[in-house]
């Protein structure tokens, strides 16, 4: 069973109006990225809000974190490493990087570590479309979120993107629902 927390319209609306408050504090002389898959999608989207609401063009990359998990010996023996695009100068550049969920932090300190590895940004600032507040492993919270939700660990959070899945929409379900 699952149960829906986000609509389309309501994930659309979240990224305007979190992108609003970027632009407030950051500036617009930000990059960002997003961590694959979700996460460069949503890194994508709110680089457009940002340049019409800026009129100026913002740097947007992507990382693949698969190599930089602290799990990399339980992913299996091939892994399926798609690559990071970070195709601009990352030295005293503010950074936002953008994902799905927040869990248990650890995608985040290997994103982290990753750009670090690419250059020194000024800043690194988070942005998760969801947050799952009750099961961080690490000291790690975001800057800008679009939902906080209390999940149990037999449950996962699901975001759906119409460029991957077809269709637009956050669920909850259980574990041993997923295909």
């Amino acid at each position: 069973m699952e149960n829906r927390i986000l609509s389309s319209a309501e994930i659309r609306k979240i990224l305007e109006n979190l992108s609003g408050q970027v632009i407030k504090e950051m500036g617009n002389s930000l990059a960002l990225i997003g961590i694959k898959r979700r996460g460069a999608i949503l890194a994508q989207r709110i680089k457009k809000i940002l340049e019409k609401k800026t009129k100026s063009s913002i740097d947007c990359g992507c990382v693949d974190i698969t190599l930089y998990r602290d799990d990399f010996s339980a992913i299996g023996s091939h892994p399926v490493v798609s690559g990071s695009e970070l195709m601009f100068d990352l030295d005293d550049r503010k950074i936002l990087l953008v994902d799905d969920v927040l869990y248990t932090g650890r995608t985040i300190r290997a994103a982290i570590d990753q750009i670090i590895d690419y250059g020194r940004p000024a800043m690194i600032r988070l942005f998760v479309l969801v947050d799952r507040t009750n099961c961080r492993e690490l000291p790690i919270q975001p800057d800008y979120v679009g939902m906080r939700t209390i999940v149990s660990k037999n449950q996962i959070v699901e975001v759906r993107l119409k460029e991957i899945d077809g269709t637009e929409e956050v669920v909850i379900k259980k574990k041993n629902e997923l295909e």
